[in-house]
């Protein structure tokens, strides 16, 4: 194969790999399956990005054609163009890009289930009550190399600064870590809005919001009637008696996905297995998990439910 064929040849591979991608995304489109990727709020990205690979993969189709190798002969930028190494490793370079199309049409799309929450761990309501330890193991893990530098620039430094941190942390409170007068307000609106529902209804849309005012004023809420759709899931720690009604919540995509769930108790839990979804309905209590007030529903009624349509929630940006 002469310089010019083998130009040609990878040229073509190249549009042939970016069409690959964009109809990849179409079809998740085509079906909704995108739903279980990305987050709605992204979906003018997806539409742009699918037509930029397509509009590159023609592109690129055109040069592999003899006109476009002529053009490609006469570049002055003083580059070779052609692709070095052997077949083999011309072979493994595509194939980094060739896997994830094949892997896209060939493996099923399934929501996250139970098995994520385990390793992610879960947030309960909306996670402020439980964010300090969520915070703590995040700090605690992206700051490990930090200390390991400050270890190696000064041990004994290092060492006497530890034993001189004192070992209790402070009570969090809510109303004192949210300040923010926007925040306070937005939530304290809508707290006035729930409360002249005769039920709380809670959507996909409305969810992480909801889920926020029962934080930030539980006790108001406290005997109101609530309804919700979630999967079933339980911490290794839960008596018999108790479950938890979960979401996932997803900003942006399913890599920054994050479990929020409602405590439930009841005696019928056991009758219910992880990743089964339901419909509740209930009043809402308080009760203690982790040395944090959460919000607990004291059941009416649950009842199996298929997977709903948007199997995920999303914040609201409306701030």
């Amino acid at each position: 194969m002469n310089k010019e064929t083998d130009l040609g040849f990878h040229a073509y591979i190249r549009g042939i790999i970016l069409i690959g991608f964009a109809l990849l995304i179409l079809a998740f489109i085509i079906t909704g399956n995108i739903r279980y990727y990305i987050a709605t709020n992204m979906m003018p990205f997806i539409y742009f990005a699918t037509g930029v690979f397509l509009i590159l993969g023609v592109v690129q189709i055109i040069r592999s054609t003899s006109k476009g190798q002529e053009e490609e002969e006469l570049c002055d930028c003083g580059t070779d163009h052609s692709m070095e190494g052997s077949t083999v490793t011309k072979l493994l370079i595509y194939s980094i890009f060739i896997a994830p199309i094949v892997l896209g049409f060939v493996l099923p799309d399934k929501v996250l289930d139970s098995s994520v929450a385990q390793n992610r761990g879960i947030q309960y309501g909306s996670g402020i009550l439980t964010k300090p330890t969520a915070q703590g193991a995040a700090e605690s893990t992206s700051s490990s190399t930090s200390r390991a530098e400050a270890y190696l620039n000064d041990p004994d430094g290092y060492m006497d600064n530890l034993t001189s941190e004192p070992d209790e942390t402070d009570e969090f409170n809510a109303d004192e870590f949210y300040t923010e007068e926007g925040f306070n307000s937005y939530y304290d609106e809508m707290a006035e809005e729930l409360l002249q529902e005769d039920r709380l209804v809670v959507t996909e849309e409305n969810y992480l919001d909801v889920m926020t005012v029962l934080d930030l004023h539980l006790d108001r809420f406290q005997g109101k009637e609530i309804e919700m759709v979630g999967f079933v899931y339980r911490e290794p720690d839960f008596d018999d008696d108790q479950l938890v009604v979960a979401r996932f919540g997803m900003t942006c995509c399913v890599a920054d996905a994050s479990v929020y769930g409602t405590m439930i108790e009841t005696s019928d839990a056991t009758l219910y297995e992880n990743d089964t979804w339901v419909h509740i309905r209930g009043s809402i209590g308080k009760t203690m998990y982790n040395d944090f007030h959460i919000p607990l529903i004291h059941l009416d009624a649950m009842t199996e439910v298929p997977e709903p349509e948007t199997p995920y929630v999303f914040p609201s940006f409306g701030i």
